[in-house]
């Protein structure tokens, strides 16, 4: 799918290996690196245009609403930058950047993404060639509409089989990056096929695509189907057009998933791949839960975490955060009765940011206090103090965690 998407947009037929210079669809950056990308193209390059405006977003969304007046100098700049160069900008409470970018009809499918962050690969759950880069590199897309890229091999990850209770698209990828390691798909790009992948909701896809890059791997990528168009279909507005791989396709490599044959898995200090069974580290006790992040606070997470926490109280000495990813879900949250239960449950609900994921705001950690988390990092001092600990879970063991005040199982719950 990565050489297909690549070789249309270079006009020519590339395979992995080659270089190319390719034109993007979509560039966007947030309060964490778009004041950077400002300064890059102001100071380095003296650039007074950006290629494109209507190709160009940015999001207040890391440090949202802002938490000191550091961040609201930064709030500011991009506000005044995004005004002066016709730019789109949400502000804050609109929500997270992998959120929002796709709901408010952003990406689509064949497209190439840049993003100054990360987990930009997220939007590959739409059939999108997306990638974060570093700040200058989102400065040089923005002034040209252009990107350098070595087009990467791809690796075919099956999932085949249905999933046991208890256990979501979460536990699939952390098992995954478990086994294959932090480095198991360095500049990759990551393929999800299988029975299983075509059962999941494209949320639920969002998930995987979300934290390949902790693999190691420049892109993940889920074949567009029924469920992508309709997830689409009223928020594009250029054809959503099919992109799957040929039937020929060829990989570097193959990784098979039986999903029947797993439980809910933890991500434990300091790495993501350090991976264990629940079993492992039940009965671990923990100061704060975080429930939320661009991994996992879309609506169906907090649903299923609903299921769990109705009718119950969290552990007294527990501290447990709610954030939805974005002002939709926020709203689904309200409507359906979902957030009643959390506030019921003793849960803190904030407004649509990234907050505790980055240890910016709203739940960071002091010296030696633990967290159950649904983000996608736990390196040290990523939720705060460089003596705390992040173990990374599913929002189903995250519920059944707040619940007891320890790390625990959540399949208990769900009989």
């Amino acid at each position: 799918m990565a050489e297909k998407i690549l070789s249309k947009a270079s006009n020519r037929n590339l395979v992995a290996g080659e270089f190319t210079i390719a034109p993007v669809d979509l560039v966007f950056a947030h309060d964490g690196t778009a004041l950077l990308a400002i300064e890059v193209m102001r100071d380095e390059f003296s650039c007074e245009k950006v290629f494109d405006p209507s190709k160009i977003v940015f999001i207040i969304d890391h440090a949202a609403p802002s938490p000191s007046v550091g961040m609201s100098i930064v709030h500011e700049e991009m506000r005044r930058f995004a005004e002066k160069h016709g730019i789109k900008l949400y502000d804050i409470g609109t929500g997270i950047c992998h959120q929002i970018i796709p709901e408010k009809g952003h990406v689509n499918t064949g497209m190439i993404v840049v993003g100054a962050d990360s987990h930009t690969t997220t939007h590959g759950a739409f059939g999108a060639f997306a990638t974060g880069v570093g700040s200058t590199d989102a400065t040089i897309a923005m002034m040209t509409g252009k990107i350098w890229l070595r087009v990467p091999e791809t690796l075919k990850i099956v999932v085949d089989g249905s999933l046991p209770k208890g256990v979501l698209s979460k536990d699939v990828i952390l098992h995954i990056i478990g086994c294959l390691g932090s480095d198991g798909a360095n500049y990759m790009a990551v393929e999800f096929h299988g029975d299983t992948i075509r059962e999941l909701s494209v949320e639920s896809r969002m998930t995987l695509t979300n934290m390949v890059v902790e693999m190691g791997a420049k892109t993940g990528l889920v074949p567009v189907d029924e469920k992508t168009v309709e997830w689409l279909k009223n928020r594009v507005k250029s054809p959503i057009k099919p992109v799957t791989p040929d039937p020929d396709a060829e990989y570097v490599d193959e990784f098979h998933v039986e999903a029947g044959k797993l439980e809910p898995k933890i991500a434990a200090p300091h790495n993501v791949d350090n991976v264990k069974s629940i079993s492992e580290v039940e009965g671990v006790e923990v100061d704060q839960v975080f429930i939320g992040s661009c991994t996992n606070g879309r609506f169906e997470d907090f649903y299923v975490a609903a299921r769990i926490l109705k009718g119950r109280r969290v552990n007294e000495n527990t501290r447990c955060i709610a954030i939805p990813a974005s002002r939709e879900v926020y709203y689904k949250l309200l409507e359906t009765g979902v957030l009643e239960i959390f506030l019921k449950a003793g849960f803190v609900v904030g407004p649509p940011t990234c907050g505790p994921c980055v240890g910016a705001h709203m739940g960071v950690l002091g010296p030696g206090e633990v967290a159950v988390s649904t983000s996608n990092r736990n390196f040290q001092g990523r939720m705060g103090d460089r003596k705390s600990e992040v173990y990374l879970a599913s929002p189903l063991t995250a519920a059944a965690s707040a619940i007891e005040g320890r790390i625990a199982d959540p399949r208990k719950y769900l009989r």
